[in-house]
């Protein structure tokens, strides 16, 4: 099992180092907890190379940073979160625990920042207001976390909890993109091949055919069209195709194409009911844990609404929060939202309601759910596999079969 390099605080207020072995940071973390060390910061013991690459990460399915900057790692942020909780719930002022932090800052940029964020702490501001002066670090549910957190005096434990969704959301990042490694190798490969074939291979066959003046089949033409079309325009079809991917970034980043494109994906067969599962399991823990922390029902859905990501299922949540702010029972609201709650989950929810349990049953249902989807993740991944192996060999033998079914007719030509 991986070999974690720890730093925490003990029940006397002491800090605590060593090392412990774990199957992931959550594992790590709770072992922690159970021997009742309060987490200030986690590293896996790995070469350079793995923290560059963690470092590229976006942080908390923020978007990336902006160019020109260096980036705040996944991990620096996840520390800073922790280490604040820590400090705060040991009792710490926040304006000297935010001092200690941009002091053992790991990284220039990181330090700059957390020095920023005191700057404006100290000049009066809310620190959800601080936070939010920077975007690209932290996002909007962060901010919305930790701006609950300050109205109802349990900053410590929502912060703690953000950095428990870091760490789950991190895994399991991690988790899709080992999976996606080996197809995403098989594609660049196979598309190595196709070029390859396309400019050196194919015309040496086209000077075959052409010098016994045969007529070609319909699929051959196509295929030596398209390797002409790539020797003689193949730089103006790359221009093309980044200048199209510009614009299709464009429209995505707009209000109407993002909400266009998260619409296509949910209703896309296999990814579209994961993407709603993980959107739901997210709502439900996030709800589950501000309420547990005495949030009131109506800001813990305006901060939760936020975690789901995509925006037409935070549309429908946030006509659920208007019933809800009317009267009416949270159960029975949600039941508009059947592309992210299945009737299960809401008849479990209602019932929760009923019984005065719902914070602990939402966690519940987060749990069970993340447990399905990292099941049907790695079923999805298994059968990309073999999909993809499948179009590249079609694709590829389509190309062959078009220029080895000439060659069969050359016999008549030479007579």
């Amino acid at each position: 099992m991986p070999l974690f390099d720890y730093k925490a605080l003990q029940a006397d207020g002491a800090i605590a180092q060593g090392q412990l072995e774990a199957a992931g940071r959550p594992e790590a973390f709770r072992h922690m907890e159970g021997l009742g060390l309060r987490p200030i910061s986690l590293a896996e013991k790995a070469g350079a190379a793995s923290a560059k690459s963690d470092a590229a990460k976006p942080a908390f399915g923020s978007l990336p940073l902006r160019l020109g900057a260096e980036k705040i790692s996944a991990r620096a942020l996840e520390n800073f979160t922790r280490l604040l909780s820590s400090l705060l719930a040991a009792g710490v002022p926040l304006s000297r625990a935010l001092t200690i932090l941009h002091k053992e800052a790991a990284t220039p940029a990181a330090a700059a920042k957390w020095k920023e964020i005191h700057g404006l702490v100290i000049d009066g501001m809310p620190l959800a207001d601080a936070m939010a002066k920077s975007p690209e670090t932290f996002p909007r549910v962060y901010v919305a976390m930790v701006q609950a957190g300050e109205t109802g005096g349990f900053l410590d434990l929502v912060l703690a909890q953000i950095a428990d969704f870091q760490a789950r959301e991190k895994d399991l990042r991690s988790k899709v993109m080992t999976a996606m490694l080996y197809p995403t190798i098989l594609l660049v490969l196979a598309l190595g091949v196709v070029v390859f074939l396309l400019t050196f291979f194919i015309p040496k066959f086209q000077l075959i055919f052409s010098g016994f003046g045969a007529t070609l089949p319909l699929l051959t033409q196509i295929i030596v069209g398209v390797s002409h079309l790539v020797r003689s325009y193949g730089l103006f079809v790359v221009a093309g195709l980044v200048v199209a991917g510009l614009l299709l970034r464009s429209w995505f980043t707009s209000e109407t194409g993002r909400r266009g494109w998260e619409g296509l994906i949910l209703r896309a067969p296999v990814v579209g009911p994961l993407v709603a599962q993980f959107a739901m399991a997210r709502f439900c823990r996030m709800l589950g844990t501000l309420l547990g922390a005495s949030v009131p029902l109506v800001q813990a859905l305006n901060v939760a609404r936020k975690s789901i990501g995509n925006q037409i299922l935070v549309d429908a949540v946030s006509q659920s929060i208007d019933q809800v702010s009317a009267g009416g029972q949270l159960g029975q609201s949600l039941a508009n939202c059947r592309g992210l709650f299945p009737g299960s989950v809401l008849e479990m929810i209602a019932v929760a309601e009923e019984s005065g349990r719902l914070d602990q049953e939402l966690v519940r249902i987060a749990n069970v759910t993340e447990s399905d989807l990292d099941r049907e993740l790695k079923t999805a991944v298994a059968f990309a596999e073999p999909l993809m192996l499948f179009f590249i060999a079609g694709f590829i033998g389509t190309i062959f079969i078009g220029m080895v079914i000439p060659i069969f007719t050359l016999q008549e030509h030479i007579k």
